[in-house]
This record gives C-alpha cells, structure tokens and sequence, in this order.
C-alpha cells in the first residue's frame, strides 16, 4: 500500500509525503512519541517546570463519611509535619445538606404523610508550602473509600 502510494504520487509528479512525526514538529525521532514531545510550528519551546521550588498548594477533601474525612485529613496533615513542611488546616468548611422531602403515597390520597432524606457533604481544606516532589510523597498515602481529593497549586504573587 505504501509502496503504491509512493508511485502514484511519482507518476503524477508530487512531492513525496512528509513523516507523521515532521508534520506534527516532532523532535528527534530516537524521542518517544507522547504529547509533551508536541511542538506547534512556529511556536517557542516550552520551558521546563522547576519541581523543586516551593509553591503553594491546596488540597480540597470532600465526603460524605466524617470519619473516613478526618482520617485522610489526618494522615495528610502527619506526612506533611513529618517531612517539615508549612502546613494550615484541615480548615472545616459548612456542610451542605442536600435534602428531598417527597410524599409516601404514590397516588397522592390517603394521610398526608412524607419521607426526608438528607444527604450530609463534608469538605476540608489543607494549605502546604512545598515542592511538586514532596507534595507527590505526601499524598501517596491510602486514601479512604468515598473521599475525594483535589490538588491545586497556586500561584504566588
């Protein structure tokens, strides 16, 4: 099939096809092929990040088992005292309660009679100073079924 490609645009006198790797701006081809090998033409090379300065992260914990939040909080917090970095929180914010008042009777006669539910969401808020290295340490831990973490870094001014 290439081999017919190549005569055919011969034949008809084009010029020969580039490589997928030239028409992406790849680099060198002994690279790997991924995303961050990815030159736009025209465009300036992307400067290397710095992994062991010191930036301000921020770490958001959300569920909705208090127990397992405060264990994973907890956790966190211990890693980052034991490798001597800057830490504030866990910050408890207010939990949301998300309720749905809703009729037992599904016809609607009857005594007036209903069901609550109420579903409780529990955040926390954990500030570090600390590079992207020891950030990655920290968080390496076990984290409880149901408990959500967000990573953010922060810029600062």
């Amino acid at each position: 099939r290439k081999a017919f490609s190549q005569t055919l645009r011969r034949k008809l006198r084009l010029p020969p096809l580039e490589s997928h790797r030239e028409r992406l701006g790849l680099r060198d081809s002994c690279c790997a092929e991924t995303m961050a090998d990815f030159v736009k033409p025209g465009a300036a090379a992307p400067v290397p990040e710095d992994d062991g300065a010191i930036k301000r992260i921020r770490i958001t914990l959300t569920s909705r088992n208090v127990r397992a939040l405060e264990k994973v909080c907890a956790d966190l917090k211990r890693g980052a005292l034991e490798k001597e970095l800057q830490v504030r929180g866990p910050v408890r914010l207010p939990t949301k309660k998300l309720r749905i008042v809703t009729r037992k009777a599904p016809c609607g006669e009857g005594t007036n009679t209903w069901d609550r539910w109420e579903m409780r969401i529990h955040k926390r808020i954990i500030d570090l100073h600390a590079s992207k290295d020891k950030v990655r340490q920290i968080t390496s831990i076990s984290i409880e079924p149901g408990v959500e973490v967000e990573v953010v870094q922060h810029v600062d001014d």
